[in-house]
């Protein structure tokens, strides 16, 4: 599995569509994956450490799993199907292990959240991930965010 940072996300110029851009931590690819608006909502509010009156999905999550004595050990990208990503996370807790289904743009917000380590399985970077190329001397946001993949 390889360690991924979020580098950003946002909104691309064309189409219109949200994306979630990881990279691979000390590596030039980027993991370019298309999420909904209220999911890169809640992630940039996760980056941003803005809290909200009341608490979002996500927050209940976290605030369940650190209650329950539980933690949030990785989350793991694992899978790319018909230009969906599958993600799991992996909680441990008084019953051992636990690896739950999730989508991936939840499973970052929580990562977010809970400061833990993101992966990738090997294949889903040799099949999803761009490397942007250089252009006048910086890299090209439309070529670091192309969409979800392939």
């Amino acid at each position: 599995m390889i360690p991924l940072e979020v580098v950003r996300v946002g909104q691309l110029r064309r189409g219109g569509e949200h994306v979630l851009v990881l990279r691979e931590r000390g590596g030039r690819r980027f993991l370019p994956i298309t999420i909904g608006r209220f999911e890169a909502m809640a992630i940039q509010r996760a980056l941003d450490r803005a809290h909200t009156a009341r608490p979002s999905a996500h927050d209940l999550l976290v605030s369940v799993i650190t209650r329950l004595g539980g933690r949030l050990e990785r989350v793991c990208i694992h899978d790319l199907r018909d230009d969906t990503f599958f993600s799991q996370l992996e909680l441990a807790g008084d019953v051992g292990l636990l690896e739950v289904d999730c989508r991936t743009s939840d499973a970052v917000a929580l990562a977010v959240r809970l400061a833990c380590p993101i992966l990738a399985d090997e294949d889903v970077l040799a099949r999803a991930a761009v490397v942007p190329r250089p252009r006048a001397g910086r890299w090209s946001d439309d070529e670091a965010a192309p969409g979800h993949g392939p």
